[in-house]
């Protein structure tokens, strides 16, 4: 069982060699900061970090207004979306129907395989412009 006052750091120590490194390692600092060639080179690092910044605000500052000027684009606004003609006659062929099946768009638009009949009709599913639903192996499309 651990004892309470086993700490992995123990901070409140005196004269512990943890201590001492850190003031060793404060002294060290503070006499390289009182040499004026470390200062310098601090100052210029500086600069050219605030050059640097003040570009890439300048950059962002000039597309900003350039955005502004445009204004806004010109967005038409559509009730429905527009469908290639052959969607829009097998989306009128399930409002004529009722239901379909991918079968039954493959035999009335001729498709060779039911996999492109399929596909259309999902597609028209994901524009909410038909519901489905399956039934066994079956995928009914209403509209």
């Amino acid at each position: 069982m651990k004892d309470k006052n086993d700490k992995v750091y123990k901070t409140n120590v005196t004269g512990s060699g943890f201590s001492q490194e850190i003031e060793r390692d404060i002294q060290e600092n503070v006499d390289k900061f009182r040499d004026p060639v470390v200062l310098g080179e601090m100052i210029y690092k500086l600069l050219e970090e605030r050059e640097n910044t003040n570009r890439i605000l300048k950059n962002l500052l000039t597309k900003i207004e350039r955005l502004e000027k445009q204004g806004p684009s010109p967005v038409e606004e559509v009730g429905e979306p527009l469908l290639p003609e052959v969607d829009a006659k097998i989306l009128e062929f399930v409002q004529e129907t009722g239901k379909v099946t991918a079968e039954n768009v493959r035999n009335r638009f001729q498709y060779k395989g039911k996999n492109a009949a399929s596909a259309r009709l999902n597609r028209l599913y994901e524009l909410g412009l038909l519901r489905k639903k399956q039934v066994g192996k079956k995928v009914y499309f209403f509209p």
